[in-house]
């Protein structure tokens, strides 16, 4: 019977959804996923990838990356609109800034060093006779780093405007790498850590439902969000689902309003750049509502529930929108950069984070390698392993981190693409990222962030 409504959109959306609820019933029963505390959302997106390459199921690759470029997008808006956290009290003022500050500059030596490992072996695989695009390795700080949304983005615009052939699956597989970078190595070394004494926030045992991934029966629940509008009126939900629509809208029309003005090559490149507009854009939303003295209408938790509802589908549509058979034809590349790569990465991270801080050094330097291999999320997870009531700053440092990070961040999106934008060689751009390595671990000497190991 022919369909008088087209179904395709909607349908991808629940496919993702029926997988996400089978990585929450894989987590509640498969003792090795919990044992890692892989996420529901990884492990739908493994099934559906697994399912889809196969040919049990259908799901189209151009809406499933539509939709890792549209979640992508929302959960940065979202994060825009959401209030900042109280400042803790306790500390000194050297203290509170310490963590972020630190973490900060840590993402500025890790997005460089990842470029320069990529950069080089691609060079190298070039060499020897792969046909590979000059920009392939840059894919890793991206993916690693930035995560898959901006993977997608920066690869569509590498496919749209220079050429690169299956850029954005070859970006989303990197991110997918990190993912397991950041569970299936971070989660070990988090547990190391714990039975060599290097964390005092840590239980014995961890709760069952931190372990199982859900809430008991009779277990005390906590609250997701309080209600700023009446539901007679407006559900609170609604009303801060509105506010991420509005500020899309905004993003959207500023976007298509400077594309109408710059070059044509510089125009295509902003859509990649879309959740930059789109975060500032919420922060200029959230900047007039206080303005307007409603920001009592923003519950900082409601609005967390959104970013984490666009994180989850993100994920689970990054793994399954995987396509085995092109990735195949990179597997050498693509496994010896991501491999090099993860591993070089734990070893700054540890290496930098056991020096950085006298106190919490081991939750603080988990979050940011579980930043710089996945996301925030991963981040702040392989913190609650150690410190699963939040005592220490470490999860607020999390959250603080990317006021720090932005400037390193922001130049290595611009650097990545300097070989299709600007026309530099590999090696011209290799350098720069050297140099912005280099400003990054000054900084850190600079501030006083480089002392005795503390664990």
């Amino acid at each position: 019977m022919e369909e008088i409504f087209p179904f395709e959109s909607i349908l991808v959306i629940s496919s993702l959804a029926v997988f996400l609820l089978v990585g929450v019933i894989f987590r509640a029963k498969i003792k090795f996923l919990q044992k890692f505390l892989i996420p529901a959302c990884l492990i739908g997106g493994l099934v559906a990838m697994i399912l889809r390459n196969s040919g049990l199921i259908i799901l189209p690759l151009e809406t499933l990356e539509l939709t890792v470029y549209h979640l992508f997008n929302l959960s940065f808006i979202s994060v825009g609109l959401t209030p900042a956290s109280k400042i803790r009290k306790h500390g000194s003022k050297k203290d509170k800034i310490a963590g972020p500050l630190g973490m900060g500059l840590m993402q500025g030596v890790i997005f460089p060093l990842q470029a320069i490992i990529g950069g080089l072996f691609t060079i190298f695989f070039i060499g020897i006779g792969l046909d590979l695009f000059p920009t392939f390795g840059f894919l890793t700080p991206l993916g690693f780093i930035e995560g898959p949304g901006q993977a997608l983005s920066i690869g569509e615009t590498w496919q749209q405007i220079a050429g690169f052939t299956n850029a954005t699956v070859v970006g989303l597989t990197f991110a997918a790498i990190g993912f397991f970078f950041a569970f299936f190595v971070g989660v070990p070394l988090v547990d190391w850590g714990i039975r060599k004494g290097y964390s005092d926030q840590t239980p014995k045992i961890l709760p069952t439902d931190f372990v199982k991934g859900i809430i008991s029966k009779n277990q005390k629940k906590q609250n997701a969000g309080f209600e700023t509008t009446h539901p007679a009126n407006v559900d609170v939900l609604s009303f801060h689902f509105a506010l991420v629509g509005v500020s899309y809208i905004a993003t959207y029309g500023l976007v298509s309003l400077l594309t109408s003005i710059l070059p044509s090559d510089i125009a295509k490149m902003l859509w990649g750049f879309f959740f930059f507009f789109g975060l500032v854009v919420a922060l200029l939303v959230r900047l007039l509502i206080t303005r307007l003295d409603v920001d009592y209408l923003l519950d900082r938790d409601v609005q967390k529930r959104i970013t984490g509802w666009s994180v989850d589908f993100l994920i689970v549509a990054t793994i399954a929108s995987i396509e085995l058979a092109i990735i195949w034809n990179y597997l050498l590349p693509i496994s010896v950069i991501s491999f090099v790569t993860g591993v070089i990465t734990l070893i700054v991270v540890f290496y930098l984070g056991k020096r950085m801080w006298k106190k919490y050094a081991l939750e603080r330097t988990a979050g940011i390698f579980g930043t710089v291999t996945g996301t925030v999320p991963s981040g702040l997870l392989l913190v609650r392993i150690l410190d699963p009531e939040f005592k220490t700053p470490a999860a607020i440092d999390l959250g603080l981190t990317s006021i720090f990070a932005a400037p390193f961040v922001l130049s290595g999106m611009l650097l990545v693409n300097a070989p299709v934008l600007w026309g530099w060689s590999m090696e011209q751009t290799l350098l720069v990222f050297a140099a912005m390595l280099l400003v990054a671990l000054a900084l850190i000497r600079l501030f006083g962030l480089w002392g005795k190991p503390q664990f």
